[in-house]
């Protein structure tokens, strides 16, 4: 099942927050979007039914197995499109948002085309 770009970007976030602290909470997510509480905890519900996380008994979130995935290849291409943007000569604020836009709509087949592309001609991974 395709997931919309607003549950992409939470998973993202909690990817992003988990790596940089041990233990994520709604209201982490909340900050760092600047989004409502309210929102937030929609959406953690929404990704908890189908089973991209889990919120312990403390309230800190954890990405599943098949979250944790997803959120990687989201990040992934986050990264690697906002690099290849800044490479071509676009300033760093506007290819991060840029690749936050792009990354939700991009194919599969077109993202690894762009990393076979960078790997070949540049010689580094992507």
């Amino acid at each position: 099942m395709a997931m919309q770009e607003s549950g992409e970007m939470y998973l993202e976030t909690i990817y992003v927050l988990s790596r940089q602290a041990a233990g994520v909470r709604s209201i982490d997510v909340a900050e760092h979007l600047g989004y409502s509480k309210p929102s937030v905890s929609r959406a953690v519900g929404l990704l908890k039914k189908d089973g991209l996380l889990l919120m312990d008994e403390a309230g800190q979130l954890k990405l599943t197995q098949a979250g944790e995935e997803k959120a990687k290849r989201i990040y992934e291409r986050h990264t690697v499109l906002s690099r290849l943007l800044m490479d071509l000569g676009v300033d760093e604020e506007t290819a991060t948002e840029d690749a936050c836009r792009i990354e939700h709509y991009i194919s599969d087949r077109s993202f690894d085309a762009i990393k076979a592309h960078i790997k070949k001609y540049r010689g580094k991974q992507p």
